[in-house]
């Protein structure tokens, strides 16, 4: 069902002919960003989408670009072949009285959706049918700018989640005071995060927290380490220089058999959903024989991401392999065939230093990169530099996305196809394999 019936225009805000609309058409241009929601363990349990106009002085009115977000994120992440592709994981939308109405929103499934709402919204007499239908339909509700439960039951029944700011403990008991028996637990959420200490804080009240690329800036969120890799990693150290050297694969068998778990995980990895060789990989030869060495070189980049287990967050885990994938998937068509593996370790070992506790030089001196990745990874220059910073401003704020994507000969919808496509992507190669 769609919705458009229900909205009313405002006098001037309906293009007075096709040129016009394909004008504000043209205008809704931009670039999807996110922040994710992690739990108290730091698990990534939910997004909240964004839209960055591509020219801030020339944009669309906000309807035009929530419907264009609402369109990409239906494009890539809901196909009618696939189903949803972030399994369980929820996303967050902002919506006003002009969205809440808009059809674009049935893009998406209501039950993996919630919606971010205003007080004014939630008790508009006039939408209040559109409202309840929603509810009806699965959509959840997060309360913001708010700093209490409405009064009346039928409202207050609709409310899923609450926006508590920077995590007052006073709101947080009143509102967990004011549970209604019966019904599920409110799930509180911070919005506000200034720096990586107030996470801890937060995780104690059990509180889920909203973190976007502007948190990754700070060193606080470097794992602690003694400047000296691990033993796994060493071990994966040593498998990836055996595969640059070329070595004979029966050799790298014999050192990756050191440990069980690892070459279970590896064979996991290569036999996940998000590399579709067709047919069940049984062993390292066998890996080699149907895939050659490039792309073991870049499963074993990802156990390395993943090594840390006990120290690294997940939420900074599933960040590399995500960051890893986007960089690699825009730069196809773009680079030739033969670059994907690059473009991926690249994405990956931008944030080896946070994930392992050690100076990226010092990994970077035992895993011996092309000039050209390693270029990409310290100065983000070179042939894969532009890639990865592009992609680093898509996880931020978007400010510089145009410009980047420009300089790329890239367009928005490439670069939103990109960042969905390795949003999706990368559900398969969460953290949790590597437990």
């Amino acid at each position: 069902m769609r919705f458009d019936l229900f909205r009313r225009h405002k006098s001037g805000n309906v293009p007075a002919s096709g040129q016009a609309l394909a004008a504000a058409e043209r205008d809704a241009s931009g670039y999807v960003t996110y922040a994710q929601l992690l739990d108290a363990g730091k698990r990534v349990v939910g997004y909240r989408l964004a839209w960055r106009a591509a020219s801030p002085d020339n944009a669309a009115d906000a309807l035009a670009q929530f419907r264009a977000l609402m369109t990409c994120a239906g494009t890539h992440l809901n196909s009618p072949r696939t189903g949803w592709a972030l399994g369980r994981t929820l996303l967050f939308i902002d919506v006003s009285a002009e969205s809440i109405v808009a059809g674009e929103l049935q893009l998406l499934p209501p039950e993996n959706v919630v919606l971010c709402v205003e007080p004014d919204l939630l008790m508009n007499e006039e939408l209040r049918a559109i409202v309840l239908f929603l509810r009806e339909q699965g959509f959840g509700f997060m309360l913001c700018g708010a700093d209490a439960l409405p009064q009346e039951e039928e409202l207050c029944s609709l409310v899923t989640h609450f926006d508590v700011g920077a995590g007052d403990r006073a709101l947080v008991r009143r509102l967990r005071s004011e549970a209604l028996p019966g019904r599920p637990p409110l799930q509180l959420i911070v919005t506000r995060m200034d720096e990586w200490n107030d996470f801890e804080a937060a995780a104690a009240q059990r509180l889920e927290v909203f973190v976007d690329g502007r948190h990754l800036r700070t060193d606080a969120l470097a794992v602690p380490g003694e400047g000296a890799m691990q033993p796994e990693a060493m071990l994966i150290v040593q498998l990836m220089q055996m595969i640059q050297r070329n070595q004979d694969v029966r050799e790298i068998e014999a050192v990756l058999k050191r440990d069980a778990a690892l070459t279970y995980r590896l064979l996991r990895y290569i036999n996940s959903p998000a590399i579709g060789a067709g047919v069940e990989i049984h062993s390292l030869r066998h890996a080699v024989t149907m895939l050659g060495y490039a792309p073991l070189f870049r499963w074993l980049s990802v156990l390395l991401a993943m090594s840390n287990v006990k120290a690294s967050p997940p939420f900074l885990m599933k960040k590399a392999v995500l960051r890893g994938r986007f960089v690699e998937l825009m730069g196809r068509g773009m680079l030739p065939a033969s670059d994907a593996d690059n473009l991926f370790v690249v994405g990956m070992f931008s944030l080896i230093d946070r994930l392992l506790g050690v100076p990226v030089r010092e990994v970077l001196g035992k895993v011996q990169l092309s000039e050209a990745v390693e270029q990409a990874i310290l100065t983000r220059e070179g042939a894969y530099g532009p890639f990865l910073a592009l992609a680093e401003s898509c996880e931020e704020d978007g400010a510089r996305a145009a410009s980047m994507a420009e300089a790329l000969f890239m367009s928005a919808e490439q670069v939103n196809a990109a960042h969905l496509s390795a949003l999706a992507w990368a559900q398969d190669l969460g953290p949790a394999e590597a437990a």
